[in-house]
């Protein structure tokens, strides 16, 4: 029996809100393992690393379905674009923005980009969060598109399956990103997380790559509308 292969070389790679934080941890990855990736988001990197990067609103469907125009080939699309207003999302513009962003956006993506995963038989990975688990009371909107973002996975990866792609995603645990600042200089907060979490620490952002590649390799082949927690043990516990 020949050993798994974990290969993603030559693979192109397209991820959503590349330009920081996850996205930029999972690109850097992506490329030393010898894919071909580019970036999008509504900012340009604040460190120029030498991706390819295409400016895109996922809320808007004629910005995603032209950049999807201008790609030729795809094997792994990544949602990764977000955001999350702590304290304002009980109010429904707000709510709705930030589900548009994670759920709609996650939607319009994958829709514009079928034919072309379709083609390569390649993948689509979303990112969830432990508030796919958990509810958020300062943070509605964002739990309730992370919770379903569960749903559109195992939705799409039944409905895509015809055409031989895979759609998985990964929940990542308690990173240390701009995103979770707040979080993490709320004392409360910070001390209730660390009284759970068996790791005692925030994770690092580059702590969630490897999950993605393998995901995106050969070797995960049978695996198709799972979400993969990645948090250090903080569900077990």
């Amino acid at each position: 029996m020949s050993a798994p292969d974990f290969s993603v070389s030559g693979q192109h790679v397209l991820i959503s809100g590349g330009a920081g934080g996850i996205g930029t941890a999972l690109a850097k990855a992506f490329r030393g393992a010898g894919a071909n990736v580019t970036l999008c988001d509504v900012k340009p990197p604040t460190v120029d690393e030498g991706f390819d990067f295409e400016y895109l609103d996922v809320r808007d469907t004629a910005a995603v379905e032209a950049l999807a125009a201008k790609v030729k080939k795809l094997d792994v699309l990544i949602h990764c674009a977000g955001k999350l207003v702590r304290h304002e999302e009980h109010k429904p513009d707000v709510f709705m923005d930030i589900v548009n962003i994670h759920l709609g956006g996650n939607l319009r993506l994958a829709t514009a980009f079928r034919p072309q995963l379709a083609a390569t038989r390649g993948c689509l990975i979303n990112i969830g969060s432990m508030y796919s688990y958990f509810g958020a009371s300062r943070i509605p909107a964002y739990a309730s598109a992370k919770t379903a973002i569960i749903g559109l996975t195992r939705s799409l990866a039944v409905a895509y399956a015809e055409d031989g792609i895979r759609v998985n995603a990964i929940a990542p645990g308690w990173i240390r990103t701009e995103i979770s600042r707040g979080g993490r200089e709320d004392s409360v907060f910070n001390d209730a997380v660390m009284q759970r979490l068996p790791t005692k620490r925030w994770s690092e952002p580059e702590e969630l790559a490897g999950t993605a590649v393998f995901l995106a390799s050969p070797a995960a082949k049978l695996i198709n509308g799972v979400t993969i927690p990645v948090d250090g043990g903080y569900v077990a516990s």
